[in-house]
């Protein structure tokens, strides 16, 4: 599936998803416009994949999420894009304590950073929308565990959790989606999710053979699979799909 002609914003596309995202839309043929609240990890990243640095269809810029000065700045210098893929995850450095160990002051933080965040940029394509009346297509990440109760025996003898905020920003981030769409009311602005199931990233063995037998077979994904869903989500082909929740897990959530 081809994007020539489309201009797309890549957020925390220096992440493991966000990169190979950068990567995916380059080769469809989209000019991108990646952002990063560390832009320094963001180059080095790409230089890791041979992504082309001095590519035409490729501008890297600085993008603080949780600065909404720097945001609505941001969005307000843009005259010319199709869609968003919003892949960062900010958080705290008490991210991922164990239920009983997580204080309300660090549950609200992360959320605030996470899901404040992306009501923020929803907000903000909502109203670039607004101004310019093209069709916009933002392409939010949710999780599995947006979906479905975590199977917390996966975690069993491991260092690991599935941390609560995690799945109380994920699930909201669904129906967010919902609420922004249902207020701007218009068939041109469309907002919908990909929700991946565990993606491979140096997860201890135990931990990707528990999580296998979940599944169908494959287990554990790659940043790259995730890729086909997103590209047809920010194409004409899924023009009139808004709102949308696509599961790609390989029969986890079965």
């Amino acid at each position: 599936m081809r994007l020539e002609n489309k201009n797309i914003v890549i957020i925390g596309a220096g992440g493991l998803l966000g990169s190979k995202v950068v990567e995916s839309l380059l080769k469809s043929g989209a000019k991108i416009i990646a952002t990063d609240i560390d832009t320094d990890n963001l180059v080095s990243r790409l230089e890791k994949m041979d992504v082309g640095l001095n590519d035409s269809n490729l501008s890297i810029q600085h993008l603080d999420i949780n600065n909404e000065k720097n945001v609505k700045e941001f969005f307000y210098l843009l005259d010319d894009i199709d869609g968003v893929v919003s892949c960062a995850y900010p958080k705290n450095k008490t991210y991922g304590a164990h239920f009983y160990d997580v204080t309300l002051a660090s549950f609200n933080e992360n959320v605030a950073l996470n899901l404040g965040s992306t009501f923020l940029v929803s907000q903000q394509c909502a109203a670039y929308f607004s101004k310019y009346n093209t069709p916009f297509s933002l392409v939010n990440i949710s999780s599995i565990y947006g979906v479905v109760a975590p199977k917390f025996d996966i975690y069993d003898n491991t260092t690991l959790t599935m941390p609560v905020e995690y799945a109380a920003i994920k699930s909201a981030l669904q129906h967010l989606n919902k609420y922004v769409v249902a207020y701007v009311k218009n068939s041109n602005f469309r907002i919908n999710s990909i929700s991946p199931g565990g993606l491979l990233d140096s997860q201890p063995d135990n931990f990707q053979q528990a999580y296998k037998a979940q599944t169908l077979g494959q287990g554990m994904l790659e940043a790259k699979d995730m890729m086909g869903a997103i590209t047809f989500l920010l194409s004409d082909s899924s023009q009139y799909i808004n709102c949308q929740n696509i599961i790609i897990d390989d029969g986890f959530t079965i």
